[in-house]
């Protein structure tokens, strides 16, 4: 399903960090959040330990906490809700749109209450979800917006980087569409988000030892932003690739009664390649899946569960989201890295004809 490239640019990276015997957070960092604010557009980059930390930390410096309301969707990974639980928040769910698998901002005005401090709209599988509705939306309402984009490096939204249209958090982890192992960003152009983020981040500290707020180690490592910096120089060509094996995979699987490819949009990096299987396909999805297993091919669904039927959010429970519950019934993820050859989009190609 996902392969992070490494290369020999990553190991003589991490061999001179090593050799220099600045592990922790150092130079390497202060370069990465430098080349990263440049690719998104905005004014700062701050790295952080992961994905979720990214989250939590850019609730935090938005002053979001307990008694405030943050909406986003429930078709996610769960960090997405936790951050804001994590922040003392409540999250407050909207349902999704079926062929973007992103928040409907159709809905999201009815979710909205005297409470409400931002939305948090996810851009799933590497698709921006419809950032000019939102962030009307938003101004309309005086609401803060705080983009997961931890799927979606380099996505674009009418040709703005995700993560510029407000504050951004992405993730590196080795499954995204580049990876360091463990490790997050934040970006935006606001100056003293920026100047809370670091002290968040460092233990609520700027200078060493003088604290000004209570924190965390949230910090970045430079053995971990050592191989960011390479990678960043990749993933350009890493999307593209993605993007090529995508074109071919929705040429080939087209018209197939029961099967929908997703939707090939301008400015999508395809993080995921995700189908639906319907009713009307010969196979339930859990046949399919056993039948991409048997053949060799990898699969996984992203996500079984929606983030409201979760046990860890049974005060959610009795909500209904009907497009997202749908959606968690019918999805199934097909590789599409850059490691994936022609002749393993044939065979993928070849396996669902095989199946008809």
């Amino acid at each position: 399903m996902a392969k992070p490239l490494l290369g020999e640019e990553e190991k003589g990276a991490v061999l001179e960090v090593l050799d220099s015997g600045i592990i922790a957070q150092g130079p390497k960092v202060e370069k990465f959040e430098k080349k990263f604010a440049e690719f998104i557009g905005v004014k700062h980059a701050i790295a952080t330990s992961n994905g979720t930390t990214a989250l939590h930390v850019a609730l935090l410096a938005r002053s979001i906490g307990p008694g405030d309301e943050v909406i986003t969707a429930p078709f996610t990974f769960i960090a997405t809700a936790n951050a804001i639980k994590m922040a003392g928040a409540k999250p407050v769910f909207v349902d999704t749109e079926e062929n973007s698998f992103n928040i409907d901002p159709e809905l999201i005005e009815k979710a909205i209450t005297s409470r409400t401090r931002a939305i948090m709209p996810v851009h799933l599988y590497g698709r921006a979800a419809q950032m000019d509705k939102i962030i009307e939306i938003a101004r309309k309402y005086n609401l803060l917006v705080i983009e997961d984009a931890c799927q979606a490096h380099g996505t674009e939204f009418f040709g703005k980087k995700v993560g510029s249209f407000g504050d951004g958090c992405f993730s590196f982890y080795p499954t995204k569409n580049m990876a360091v192992g463990e490790g997050g960003m934040i970006t935006t152009d606001d100056d003293e988000v920026a100047k809370k983020v670091r002290q968040l981040i460092n233990h609520g500290s700027e200078k060493k030892y003088y604290h000004d707020s209570v924190g965390y180690n949230y910090r970045m490592t430079d053995i971990a932003a050592a191989i960011g910096i390479e990678q960043l120089k990749k993933l350009p060509s890493f999307n593209e690739r993605r993007k090529s094996n995508a074109r071919y995979l929705n040429k080939q699987l087209q018209g197939i009664k029961g099967l929908v490819p997703p939707e090939f949009i301008d400015g999508h990096v395809f993080h995921q390649y995700t189908i639906r299987i319907t009713p009307e396909f010969p196979l339930s999805r859990d046949q399919v899946l056993e039948v991409l297993k048997e053949k060799g091919i990898g699969s996984a669904v992203f996500y079984p569960v929606p983030i409201h039927k979760q046990k860890a959010y049974t005060e959610y429970s009795s909500q209904y989201f009907p497009v997202a519950e749908r959606l968690a019934q019918e999805v199934i993820s097909l590789p599409v890295h850059p490691a994936v050859s022609e002749e393993d989009l044939k065979h993928i190609v070849k396996v669902f004809k095989g199946i008809l």
